[in-house]
């Protein structure tokens, strides 16, 4: 038998199924401990440092118990403490990005994705590398300029080659005030030496979904195809980094496996890459699974609601402070609209998730031939960045950390040492002010521009916030962009 050891490198000691069963039955046994309940809450809680705030994060098995607990009064502490390790670390900044599906060939068999290999009747679509620039013209005249590229694992259509070209691509598009400054990639688990090529390519974030940590059931989800090895899955993000990239990004699809499993496992891979790497996974997401062309989510009997889905962000929040968490277009707004308050610090906006579905298509008109996943939140980027506003967060578009190499563990310092409101704070200010001018209506301007007159006057330094209160000017009455600390 396995035995559990954050240091493994191999999938079954790092990610151990003993260990996982046997922090559900610790958490079921003291979900109703309540002097052991307010000793992991106020670990939790984020204290005034020198600098900032420090937290010290929780264990798999202390949010694990939290996550039990079903007291009404220790779910509201759950929530506001969520809520202030958010604030502390990221401040009311939310980042916006938006996915571009590049090709849905794949030769997998998972019976939750409807670019499963049996599926006859979806068209299936590879864009070639004029169609990429036409998507990021597309994704650029929207706003945007961090995407998330998308595509199915097939050897032959969707070679690494195929995927740097596509890369090169996007950051060579310069288009009226437009740039794609940053390019995330979710892309099959592959060899140390092709992390090293994608890294080379100049990515952000690798990205890949574990879908489900529990092996029996990993398996019997993905009968047939390369994603069938378990083991080889799981360890993706270890040859990741040793391939040189340092930001690395964890997900589950929630409604899979049972919810409890999934977030000891999950937890537990987060606490392997700091184990092993020094530094825990840049994001997490927290997708869940959606009807889609020949999916029925209603098959898989593992679904959460959203009272639970709410609770599981926010003890994923308290265990991992330092960590970005990600909410798409899978979930409705009123969803979105109440993670956004505990821990979330990413946002999708006018998504697509089908191959070629921006450019050609007005802010209104979507393809549904080749969707991945019905998006529930259909609104325009303009609308979501509206929105944002009116709730009292900064819609961010800064990608500055990632071109000065404040990745990884240097990332992490910059965020544990209270610098945010120096610098991401006025960055995302900045970008605000460009998307404002190049961009946005009328009515989101009015919003924005009233917001950034107030946001400067939280920049700590007199010296940054007359830097910025220059850019500021430079943006709004020239075509200089991209200002950053």
């Amino acid at each position: 038998m396995a035995i559990y050891n954050p240091k493994s490198l191999k999938a079954e000691e790092f990610i151990n199924d003993e260990e996982i069963r046997e922090t559900l039955r610790y958490a079921e046994e003291n979900k109703n401990n309540l002097p052991l309940i307010e000793e992991i809450l106020e670990k939790a809680r984020p204290k005034k440092a020198e600098k900032g705030y420090v937290c010290a994060g929780l264990s798999h098995r202390e949010a694990s118990v939290l996550l039990a607990c079903e007291d009404p009064e220790v779910i509201e502490k759950i929530y506001k403490i969520a809520e202030e390790i958010k604030l502390a670390f990221y401040g009311n900044r939310i980042v916006i990005f938006a996915p571009l599906y590049l090709s849905n060939y794949c030769v997998n068999g998972c019976l939750y994705c409807p670019y499963h290999l049996k599926n006859k009747h979806i068209p299936r679509k590879k864009l070639t590398q004029e169609e990429v620039r036409e998507e990021v013209i597309a994704l650029q005249d929207m706003g945007h300029k961090r995407l998330a590229i998308e595509a199915g694992e097939d050897p032959v259509n969707n070679p690494i080659e195929y995927i740097l070209d596509c890369i090169h691509t996007i950051y060579s598009v310069h288009h009226k005030n437009g740039d794609i400054r940053r390019v995330n990639v979710n892309i099959a688990a592959t060899t140390v030496e092709n992390y090293k090529k994608l890294k080379e390519a100049g990515i952000g974030t690798y990205i890949l979904f574990q879908e489900t940590y529990h092996k029996e059931s990993y398996l019997r989800l993905h009968p047939t195809g390369p994603k069938h090895d378990y083991d080889y899955h799981t360890e993706a993000m270890d040859r990741a980094m040793e391939g040189g990239i340092d930001d690395v990004g964890l997900g589950v699809l929630f409604g899979l496996e049972l919810y409890k499993y999934e977030f000891a496992g999950l937890l537990m891979h987060a606490e392997h890459l700091e184990a092993v790497h020094g530094v825990g996974p840049h994001t997490i997401s927290v997708p869940r699974v959606k009807k889609a062309d020949d999916i029925d989510p209603t098959e898989f009997d593992n679904g959460i609601d959203d009272e639970t889905f709410a609770k599981i962000t926010a003890c994923i929040r308290l265990a991992v402070p330092y960590t970005g968490m990600i909410i798409s277009t899978r979930e409705t707004e009123q969803v979105r609209s109440k993670l956004l308050k505990l821990g979330i610090s990413q946002v999708s906006g006018g998504s697509r998730t089908s191959v070629g579905g921006y450019a050609g298509y007005s802010a209104d008109e979507r393809p549904h031939d080749t969707e991945q996943f019905d998006v529930s939140d259909q609104r325009s980027l303009d609308e979501v960045v509206r929105w944002l506003m009116e709730s009292g967060h900064i819609p961010s578009f800064c990608t500055a950390c990632y071109r000065e190499g404040r990745t990884g563990d240097r990332f992490m310092a910059l965020c544990k040492s209270g610098q945010i409101l120096n610098c991401c704070h006025p960055n995302a200010l900045m970008t605000l002010a460009e998307y404002l001018k190049d961009y946005a209506s009328e009515k989101t301007q009015e919003v924005g521009y009233k917001m950034i007159e107030e946001e400067l006057k939280k920049i700590p330094r007199e010296k940054t916030r007359e830097i910025t209160i220059e850019h500021l000017k430079d943006i709004k009455e020239s075509n200089k962009r991209d200002f950053y600390f």
